[in-house]
C-alpha cells in the first residue's frame, strides 16, 4: 500500500497547488501503550523534499509533535507538465516517494 496519496493542479497565474496526505503512525515516544504500560518508541517523519522537474521546491524538517497521517499543502510557482515528486524520510531511515505530472 502506498503511503503517499499526492494531488498536484495548476492554478491560475503560473502557479502549481501540490497535496500530500501521507500515511504514517508519527509515534512521539512520550505515550504508553495501553495494554502493557510500555512506552511507544518513537516513529515520526523526519524530512520531507518535494521536487518539479527535479529542483527543490519545498524542504521541511519535522519532529514528533506533528499528528498522525500528516496533510501537507503549498503552491510554488510552475506549470501544466512539471514533473512533481515527494519524498520522506523517518527517524527509524525508512523513506517512501510518489510521483506526478501536473495536469
Amino acid at each position: 500500500m502506498a503511503s503517499i496519496k499526492l494531488k498536484a493542479k495548476s492554478l491560475e497565474g503560473g502557479l502549481v497547488e501540490v497535496k500530500a496526505l501521507m500515511t504514517h503512525p508519527m509515534e512521539t515516544g512520550l505515550r504508553k501503550d495501553s495494554a502493557t504500560g510500555e512506552l511507544v518508541p518513537a516513529h515520526y517523519i523526519t524530512e520531507v523534499v518535494v521536487t518539479a522537474n527535479d529542483k527543490e521546491v519545498l524542504k521541511t524538517n519535522w519532529g514528533g509533535s506533528v499528528s498522525k497521517n500528516p496533510y501537507l499543502a503549498f503552491s510554488y510557482k510552475g506549470a501544466v507538465g512539471d514533473k512533481v515528486k515527494l519524498t520522506w524520510k523517518d527517524n527509524k531511515d525508512a523513506t517512501d516517494s510518489a510521483e506526478l505530472t501536473v495536469e
